[in-house]
């Protein structure tokens, strides 16, 4: 049975906010089961590593090492605008940026992002799915920077 981890929490963010221009709470406007492009969280406007971390909701281990994809959506704010690249990484046990816990994948890097809407699929190798020991303290990272 397909199960899916969805963002349940901001865990650290260095200087997101969503749609609206607000900070609380904005993992609300990426957590819905079908992509919306009318919700999202965004980065400052010139960012500088900026990070953005969500928990993710609690998976029960499915005892296989295949299926394990990670999916998101991204862009940037106008076109022929500054380079704006973005890394999204899979990780366990994450606290703050001072102690990350274990990377299990770098899902994306991306370089020079356009300003359409982009799908971006990771799978994970059997080999970083067997990584994962606890499937109910998995985060996804966001690093936003402008080149």
């Amino acid at each position: 049975m397909a199960q899916f981890g969805r963002p349940s929490t901001d865990t650290t963010n260095q200087s997101f906010v969503d749609q609206a221009d607000g900070s609380t709470n904005i993992y609300t406007a990426i957590d819905e089961a079908i992509a919306s492009d009318a919700d999202y969280i965004k980065s400052a406007l010139a960012p500088t590593s900026d990070v953005y971390v969500t928990k993710l909701t609690s998976l029960e281990d499915p005892q296989v090492s295949t299926g394990h994809t990670v999916r998101y959506r991204y862009a940037k704010d106008a076109a022929g605008g500054a380079q704006i690249d973005l890394t999204v990484e899979l990780r366990q046990g994450y606290v703050n940026e001072g102690t990350p816990g274990t990377l299990i994948a770098t899902c994306g890097t991306h370089t020079d992002i356009s300003d359409a809407w982009t799908a971006g699929s990771y799978a994970l190798s059997g080999a970083e799915a067997d990584n994962i020991t606890n499937y109910a303290d998995l985060f996804l990272r966001f690093v936003a920077n402008q080149v």
